[in-house]
């Protein structure tokens, strides 16, 4: 094997150590005990496999709320998800504002959003990285109606026997064709 030869083996397997090292490595920023989402959390979602879309149950605004050990006033994001709130900063406030069309926190609920880590992100000047709603909306996909889910069946027949039609139901969850036209034969048999 030539001298350039080992260089590459040699560079590779550096490479392969570093990166077997890294896989069992433990963020800096874990140390600093947070109640809210930050960089170090989204990391441990990206490892896990999550696509990083939550939706916000709602926002308060929060006075003498305690952040990274100071007492601030802020906009903080609650998740249906079991995950930490999110402390809003003036760009994912902004971010928000646009998503929802409204510049009032009561208005911001509901709204499925994509996060994901901003490294160029700054705070006081230094750039630290942080957490980043994306402006662009997500759609979350509706979920689908079939007879083996027999309380959200039971609900959307209830509906429809209500109603007469599907679309109050459609506005929430999918129903394929056949299913309806089951669903029908089942109000027309009571």
């Amino acid at each position: 094997m030539d001298k350039s030869a080992r260089q590459v083996n040699r560079n590779f397997n550096q490479l392969k150590e570093a990166k077997a090292m890294s896989e069992n490595k433990t963020h800096y920023r874990k140390v600093f005990k947070s109640d809210h989402l930050g960089v170090a959390d989204l990391e441990d979602f990206k490892e896990a496999g999550s696509n990083l879309i939550f939706t916000i149950s709602h926002v308060k605004q929060e006075q003498g709320a305690k952040v990274a050990g100071k007492t601030i006033d802020a906009n903080i994001a609650y998740f249906n998800e079991k995950i930490k709130p999110l402390v809003l900063n003036a760009t994912n406030s902004k971010t928000m504002r646009t998503l929802t069309g409204s510049c009032f926190v009561e208005d911001w609920c509901n709204i499925p959003v994509m996060l994901y880590i901003d490294k160029t992100a700054a705070l006081k000047g230094q750039v630290v990285g942080g957490v980043r709603i994306s402006p662009n909306a997500v759609q979350k996909k509706k979920k689908e109606v079939t007879p083996t889910d027999s309380a959200m069946w039971a609900k959307v027949k209830a509906a429809y026997m209500r109603d007469g039609n599907f679309n109050s139901a459609l506005e929430k969850v999918e129903i394929s064709e056949a299913n309806m036209q089951l669903m029908m034969r089942e109000c027309n048999n009571v």
